[in-house]
């Protein structure tokens, strides 16, 4: 081989990149001994950018296609090298390929716990984790500032970097949303973006874009999970007096799964007594004390005599009470009350069986208590 075809085939025709394995986000092509010749072929693949860096300085940047490497498409090296009016010698420069698709399923999480103050619930920690996608814009920029003299850059090493910056901006801005702890859940989407916001003008200082940011999940602990829970049944918009009713039956439904006589009527009489103090608890402070009647036992039977009938249920009213229900109460009740003016034929009451709240004077049970009640007695 002869001098000159050694020569020539230490010239670069062909200057191009292809990642195998598709993680090499800046790499430096090897030139090693080589020298860039005029005319020579530079190929830009979809998704790269390539950058010519001449002594240590930024020089053309090319875009994705075909390029032939001439003094009218090489501006700002031309000017660098002093090349006028073309150039005929081989020339040496490096030539940096940087990679311009998204870097999907970036995964963040807190590595220590996020400290919140809830004047409900006090101090307590919760931990959050989620996604993002981050993107090359601006190749000089990103070379000068992150990847320096490092000939193969790849994604794990940027991730690796950004990481605590995402990390500490979304922890200050969980901690700064003033949101209800229980809120957290229903507002992923609205954190998300103004984590989003805060890092934005972050990534472009290095030349990056981020593409996407998610909050997946904001966990906290399971004491202040069970709180929650509590708390939202107190202050949910039900009606009280199906609560109890359901509440009652499931206790006497509970009770009835007793085995033995003994142990069902134990069972049915406790499920009967706490649907008697829920209803009371739930009518207020100001409802008036109920006169419970005495329990009456069935008189026992002759040895072989047909059972007697049930007892008859007292009658018991429901009543509305200072706005509010009250009861029930039976007719000796409503009788103290009437006298004591509490009761009026104006009040609204309701039994079992009628259709909807009435007027009390319009209930034939009730009239009779009416004209029961002496009138006050005159003045002196």
């Amino acid at each position: 081989m002869g001098l000159w075809d050694k020569l020539k085939n230490e010239l670069i025709d062909i200057i191009e990149f292809m990642d195998a394995e598709n993680d090499t986000l800046v790499h430096r092509f090897d030139r090693y001994q080589n020298e860039i010749k005029n005319g020579a072929q530079l190929i830009v693949r979809p998704g790269q950018v390539a950058v010519f860096i001449n002594e240590g300085q930024i020089a053309d940047v090319y875009q994705p296609g075909k390029h032939r490497l001439e003094t009218a498409n090489m501006p700002i090296l031309s000017t660098l090298k002093g090349w006028k009016h073309g150039f005929n010698s081989p020339f040496k420069a490096e030539v940096l390929f940087v990679k311009t698709t998204q870097m999907t399923d970036q995964k963040w999480g807190t590595k220590n716990p996020i400290t919140l103050s809830d004047p409900r619930f006090g101090m307590f920690d919760i931990r959050a984790f989620g996604t993002y996608a981050l993107q090359i814009t601006d190749a000089p920029k990103f070379i000068t500032e992150i990847v320096g003299t490092d000939a193969n850059f790849t994604a794990e090493e940027i991730t690796g970097q950004l990481r605590s910056l995402v990390v500490t901006r979304s922890s200050d801005a969980i901690a700064e949303t003033e949101l209800p702890v229980e809120k957290y859940a229903s507002n992923l989407n609205e954190i998300s973006d103004d984590v989003h916001g805060r890092m934005s003008l972050d990534f472009e200082k290095y030349g990056l874009k981020l593409a996407t940011f998610f909050v997946e999940n904001i966990s906290m602990p399971d004491e202040i999970k069970k709180e929650i829970f509590e708390l939202s049944r107190l202050t949910s918009q039900v009606d009280l007096d199906k609560l109890t009713k359901l509440k009652a039956a499931k206790a006497i439904e509970k009770a009835a799964e007793n085995e033995g006589m003994a142990g069902g009527g134990m069972g049915m009489g406790m499920g009967f007594a706490m649907a008697n103090q829920m209803g009371q608890t739930l009518g207020g402070a100001q409802q008036p004390a109920q006169q419970a009647a005495p329990a009456q036992q069935p008189a026992p039977t002759a040895a072989g005599g047909p059972p007697p009938p049930p007892i008859p249920q007292a009658l018991a009213f429901h009543a509305v009470i200072n706005g509010a229900q009250a009861g029930p109460f039976d007719m000796a009740t409503i009788k103290q009350m009437i006298g004591s003016n509490q009761f009026t034929k104006e009040t609204l009451v309701w039994k079992e069986g009628m259709a909807g709240w009435v007027a009390a004077s319009t209930v034939n049970e009730l009239t009779s208590a009416f004209g029961s009640v002496p009138p006050p007695l005159p003045p002196a």
